[in-house]
């Protein structure tokens, strides 16, 4: 199953240490790293960094549509006052279908603030529970989201020109 994940840390350099944590679990065989993104944002910065890299060579293109759509609409796109609200339904509109919700793209951009440090990821055939205990000290905080095989097809689908 493809699993869309953020975890939270409070660190704005710590998301970019632990990925070494994930690009061991999947050397283990824990997880199939499809895609990340990493999110930092320093303490008075105006908005955060964003970093990108292609996992996968095959929907590279695809993916960084994806994440410039969704960490873009998050926390780039300047929204300010009751805009926030209409930011956030247009967002969830763009994603609709890839079993993000409404709800988890708002909980995201409240909780990704100045100071913290976010890593998304798209992973396959994942044992979430185990990359979890490989996160224990770090200080991290997980949303997640479980993209069943449709939903993938359609999140590719629409953020690509590749089938999967």
């Amino acid at each position: 199953m493809t699993t869309f994940t953020v975890w939270k840390f409070d660190d704005p350099k710590r998301a970019e240490s632990v990925f070494g944590i994930v690009k061991e679990a999947a050397g283990d065989h824990l997880i199939h790293i499809v895609d990340h993104a990493i999110v930092s944002w320093p303490q008075g910065a105006e908005k955060p960094d964003v970093h990108h890299s292609h996992d996968s060579a095959r929907h590279g293109i695809g993916w960084g549509a994806f994440w410039g759509v969704v960490v873009g609409g998050l926390f780039l796109i300047p929204i300010v006052g009751g805009a926030v609200g209409a930011g956030i339904g247009a967002l969830a509109k763009a994603t609709e279908g890839t079993g993000i919700s409404k709800e988890q793209l708002e909980r995201i951009r409240t909780q990704i603030t100045e100071g913290t440090s976010a890593l998304f990821l798209v992973t396959d055939s994942g044992n979430l529970d185990r990359l979890g205990e490989r996160f224990r000290g770090e200080h991290s905080q997980l949303i997640a989201t479980n993209l069943t095989e449709g939903e993938k097809e359609i999140l590719l689908e629409t953020f690509s020109d590749a089938k999967s």
